[in-house]
């Protein structure tokens, strides 16, 4: 196992393919590591195709697009409830293949159930009973929300143990596990690119023609091909780590009576909660402004292409055809806007730690690109003031100028920027936090997931109907999310606390649910 060679192991060890906790102790070869890390493409591949096409799926399925956001709920509820409950149980399990392997394969298998599922929703709601005509299809609507449901779940089951797991191979090495997050952050990059690319580009579905039914349209029918190979990349990953790098099976410590009766007495969410009691101000602080951070992302990462469908484009999935084409080749533009934005994100994420240190530390770095996500968020005013004035004078179906176009797609690559330091300096000083509290650093990341899921709550549960009471569309939830990110910015740095010099170096997490 590379680094892990010296080790002596007994009979029944060799056996479970153990190591002794003195090899645990070195870290492991970067060759695994890199291994590991690029499940997150796989991941995020599945993730790309969700934020870039199932709201307008779910909408042509029948459900208005006030309460789409609701099917949204699906992520920070299983981020609540799963990851923890997976981190709590991948830290203990005791199977003779490792602690987090049986969690990373349970979760890709899960995937493939749950893509199945929703690319399958309108074919099974057809043999259900679903009329064609109808234009609310109440069987697919149902099929596809247990199977997103499932998605959710099997992502929070893969991503926390795959996490866990970098940090076991980096054994406690600072430099190495900056590097295992740098390259989990940057395979997130390139399962973007490849979900966007998918997403944007309309004949995928002849490389699987039975894709397309009676029930199932173009549209249906590309979303069904992106799924595929979706969880065609996200199996290649894994199987290939989980056989090529050995996980530490998980040996208890020698406990007493008495300690077995209070851990017994304080299960896992005891745990969480209790957290909350040792917490110092900068990691209050640290939660304010990541709960602030997420309000303000939300809104464009769920409805980004919606937005360009409608407000950029003109066009609407409850319309006549040619309004609903227009709307179909919005949401295909804002695809290839999102994978102009990974692009940024890729190369950005490799960068963050030498911009950190020339914009004098992580806190001032991050206060910074929190006032370019507001202006970006604010100047989708602009970019949709000036769509409408091309329609008024081109016609209501004459589709965005070049340079309307032009400027949407810009906002998608520029907001790149501030999506890097948000998947990595949270986290970061939430290590750095937690080594001066009495919680432990997992616990920590642990809490801050709850700064990241709430605002994701709040935002699926009100964002369609706040929208409605201003006459429907986008940009409502848009302004306030830009307000957010100027308080967010403030706040960071004004009452956000700078990581103390001699601190020790902290992980930089690569991603988010």
């Amino acid at each position: 196992m590379g680094a892990y060679e010296t080790e002596k192991p007994t009979k029944d060890a060799a056996a479970l393919e153990t190591q002794s906790p003195e090899d645990f102790d070195q870290p492991s070869p970067l060759r695994k590591i890199i291994s590991v890390a690029s499940i997150a493409a796989g991941v995020q591949f599945g993730w790309a195709l969700q934020l870039s096409l199932l709201t307008p799926y779910v909408q042509l399925l029948g459900i208005p697009h006030k309460w789409s956001s609701l099917i949204w709920l699906c992520g920070p509820v299983s981020g609540m409830i799963v990851q923890p409950i997976v981190g709590f149980h991948s830290d203990r399990c005791r199977s003779k293949f490792g602690r987090r392997r049986p969690f990373i394969a349970t979760g890709a298998a899960l995937v493939a159930v749950a893509v199945f599922l929703i690319g399958y929703a309108a074919d099974f709601g057809y043999k259900m009973g679903d009329k064609l005509e109808e234009k609310v299809k109440v069987r697919a609507i149902g099929i596809f929300a247990l199977g997103f449901w499932i998605l959710d779940v099997a992502n929070n089951t893969l991503q926390g143990p795959c996490r866990a797991f970098l940090a076991d191979l980096a054994a406690g090495d600072a430099k190495r596990t900056r590097v295992a997050n740098a390259f989990f952050s940057f395979f997130m990059a390139v399962g973007n690119v490849l979900g966007y690319a998918a997403g944007s580009y309309t004949n995928l579905h002849k490389m699987f023609p039975f894709t397309m039914t009676k029930a199932c349209d173009i549209y249906c029918a590309n979303l069904k091909t992106c799924f595929f190979l979706s969880i065609t990349l996200l199996l290649i990953v894994t199987v290939t780590s989980l056989w090529y790098v050995n996980d530490k099976q998980w040996s208890p410590p020698p406990r007493n009576a008495d300690d077995d009766e209070k851990t017994s007495s304080v299960p896992l969410f005891g745990e969480i909660f209790g957290a909350f009691k040792v917490m110092k101000r900068p990691m209050w602080m640290l939660l304010i402004v990541t709960a602030l951070n997420w309000i303000a992302w939300f809104p464009f990462l769920l409805f980004d292409t919606d937005w360009m469908g409608r407000e950029v484009f003109g066009g609407d999935s409850d319309g006549n055809e040619r309004s609903k084409k227009l709307y179909s080749l919005g949401v295909q533009s804002g695809a290839m806007g999102l994978m102009f934005n990974s692009i940024v994100l890729g190369f950005m994420s490799l960068g963050v730690e030498w911009i950190g240190r020339k914009l004098g530390g992580a806190k001032r770095l991050w206060g910074i690109v929190n006032f370019i996500l507001a202006t970006g968020l604010a100047m989708t005013v602009l970019v949709t003031k000036f769509a409408e004035d091309h329609r008024k004078t081109a016609g209501d179906l004459a589709g965005p100028s070049a340079s309307v176009k032009a400027g949407a797609l810009s906002l998608f690559a520029v907001l790149g920027i501030p999506l890097a330091i948000t998947f990595s300096t949270p986290f970061a000083l939430a290590s750095i936090f937690s080594s001066c509290s009495g919680a432990g650093q997992g616990l920590s990341l642990g809490v801050l997931n709850l700064a990241i899921v709430i605002p994701q709550m709040i935002v699926s549960l009100g964002g369609g109907p706040f929208d409605a009471l201003f006459g429907g569309g986008n940009l409502p939830a848009f302004i306030v999310a830009a307000i957010a990110a100027a308080i967010s910015g403030v706040l960071a740095l004004t009452v956000l606390p700078s990581p103390p010099p001699d601190a020790p170096k902290a992980t930089t997490m690569g991603g988010f649910h």
